[in-house]
């Protein structure tokens, strides 16, 4: 009796080791720990249009553009936003025909105008860095049309629209807050000095 006792006092605890393994092979696998997810940030992007004849500033259009900064974004310029804002202007392309000074009304004739856009677009693409900052692309195509004055007016002829256009691209890094002047440049008519500025600012 005593060496049978002995026994199944040796033989449980391997007993039970054996099926607490067993049991832990029967359960199911942990499901895997869920990747990071791309880690957003969303951007307020202004873009300000001044103009200066001399240091006298004439002008100062603020734009405003909301981008969501994205770590895992497809495109490798970054997370992307644009603005469309304008008017499209008649300008004329041919005078109707006349006599003695006065339009010929039986004559057929096609649509003397075309429509011109004008106004301002503005592309912008934002992508974190791993310092905190952020790289902006950014693309800036402006155009009006001129005052009706003696330097708009001498080298076109009066009466007729004279549409400017300025147009400039290139890629900033900027942290929060920050403000960086984008581009400058002189209008050979008017002689007018444009400057972009642009800030960056992360909402909180």
């Amino acid at each position: 009796m005593t060496t049978l006792l002995s026994t199944l006092l040796l033989v449980f605890p391997f007993a039970m080791t054996f099926l607490a393994v067993a049991r832990a092979q029967d359960k199911p696998a942990a499901p895997p720990i869920p990747k990071t997810a791309a880690a957003v940030t969303p951007i307020r992007i202004q873009v300000v249009i001044s103009r200066y004849q001399g240091d006298k500033r004439i002008s100062s259009l603020p734009y405003a553009l909301s981008v969501n900064s994205n770590t895992a974004s497809q495109d490798p310029r970054g997370s992307h936003a644009n603005l469309r804002m304008g008017a499209r202007v008649p300008v004329m392309m041919m005078a109707p025909p006349t006599v003695n000074g006065k339009p010929v009304a039986d004559v057929p004739t096609p649509d003397p105008f075309q429509y011109q856009d004008v106004g301002t677009n503005i592309d912008c693409f934002v992508s974190p860095l791993d310092d905190g900052r952020f790289r902006v692309e950014i693309v800036v195509d402006d155009s009006s049309i001129y005052a009706d004055d003696k330097a708009a007016t001498e080298r076109t002829t009066k009466g007729h629209p004279t549409i400017r256009s300025f147009r400039a691209s290139d890629s900033l890094i900027l942290r929060d807050g920050g403000t960086a002047q984008f581009t400058t440049a002189v209008d050979k008519v008017s002689g007018e000095i444009v400057k972009v500025d642009l800030t960056l600012t992360v909402v909180k």
